[in-house]
């Protein structure tokens, strides 16, 4: 890979801003990204190489640092949660075990063993492009706050189950790899939360500050590339790693500063890199030759709709169910993971993109139907405006 190269990247990651632009829209960043991948990569005119040793070393940061900033997206600290969780669990139980059934139905119909992957993803929930939404139309509310433990739980659980779901004859080793991962998430958490209590953050925060010296964001990075590290020695996905180090930084509380720091590395060059890399990965005109998996993509994304539907008998709003179906992390995890491992017919990558974006519509049709219902935050009372 060379510097033109990584120019194009750039440049044509621009598509992704250009098309999210219109507030309107409700679009992903990333859709313009994987777009720009594909018209360049094996799909397009091959410009760009997805087999490029440095192109996936840069991919794979990429998915690591997308996959933590995820995770410090979900609510930990917010104690509104707390007496949502009950109902939360209780209807991403509920999805997921509809999403099982679907699964094996939807495995069946096409003719693949690859049931337990299809159920896992159907019964994800990306916080990752959910909580943007819900900010950007600005829900909220007792049924939002009901919505945000049951997509932290789907998530989470969907996350950890993957590995063992696409690859079931190495199960156990996967099992064990994911705990020993997790493991370490719990130890990050707990040296944050001592650095924290102890007052050293807050000191190291203002040299840091004073001196421009970033030395947070160099330690959550640390953290993250070793966590990473173990993920892949261990033949976990760094999908794992990024998001438990999340979990860890957003229960600790992480800090305004750090985190424009990573939105700017992360979503201004190496989440970029990574979904346009992914997208040059893909061979989407592998589903013209296999017509079947533009029908698995197209009952993944509506199976996926179907599931979370299901949430509304026990009193969740549909336009929010709508919203809890959206998918990214887990399917591109999947294709990744997958690709890698030889593990997945031709053209059934395509098929687990073109679902999760199908469900990416549904979200988005999800959030303008919630609107309309008024589940938008109540105004503040004008004291507090002025507090």
């Amino acid at each position: 890979m060379s510097f033109t190269v990584l120019a194009v990247v750039c440049f044509v990651g621009l598509l992704g801003p250009l098309l999210a632009l219109p507030k309107g829209w409700h679009l992903p960043v990333v859709l313009g990204e994987l777009l720009a991948g594909v018209v360049l990569g094996q799909t397009g005119i091959g410009y760009l190489d997805p087999g490029d040793e440095t192109f996936t070393f840069l991919a794979d940061v990429g998915f690591a640092l997308v996959m933590f900033v995820a995770g410090t997206h979900v609510p930990v600290r917010d104690r509104r949660l707390r007496p949502a969780l009950r109902i939360g669990v209780v209807r991403a139980v509920a999805v997921g075990a509809v999403a099982v059934g679907l699964g094996y139905a939807v495995a069946a119909l096409v003719g693949t063993d690859h049931a337990p992957l299809y159920a896992v993803l159907m019964a994800s929930s990306s916080a990752a492009v959910i909580l943007p939404v819900k900010e950007s139309v600005g829900l909220g509310g007792e049924d939002v706050i009901e919505l945000l433990p049951q997509i932290a739980v789907a998530d989470a659980a969907c996350i950890v189950l993957l590995p063992l779901a696409i690859d079931p004859d190495h199960a156990a080793r996967a099992a064990v790899g994911a705990l020993a991962v997790i493991a370490c998430g719990m130890a990050a958490y707990v040296a944050f939360a001592w650095v924290e209590r102890s007052g050293w953050r807050a000191r190291v925060h203002d040299v840091s500050e004073e001196r421009s010296f970033a030395l947070e964001l160099r330690v959550s990075l640390t953290v993250l590339f070793a966590i990473a590290a173990l993920a892949v020695a261990l033949h976990v996905s760094i999908m794992l790693a990024g998001f438990v180090v999340g979990l860890a930084v957003s229960a600790v509380g992480e800090p305004r500063r750090v985190a424009k720091q990573l939105f700017a590395v992360t979503e201004g060059l190496f989440g970029a890199i990574f979904f346009v890399w992914l997208g040059a990965s893909l061979q989407i005109r592998a589903l013209g030759s296999h017509p079947g998996m533009i029908g698995l993509g197209v009952c993944l994304g509506v199976g996926a709709v179907a599931a979370h539907l299901v949430a509304r008998l026990l009193g969740e709003p549909v336009s929010l169910a709508m919203l809890a179906a959206a998918q990214l992390g887990v399917p591109v995890a999947a294709t990744t993971i997958g690709g890698q491992l030889g593990l997945l017919e031709p053209g059934e990558a395509s098929a687990l993109v073109l679902g999760a974006l199908l469900t990416l519509a549904a979200a988005v049709a999800g959030g303008s139907l919630a609107v309309r219902a008024g589940l938008v935050e109540a105004p503040a009372p004008a004291g507090e405006e002025m507090a």
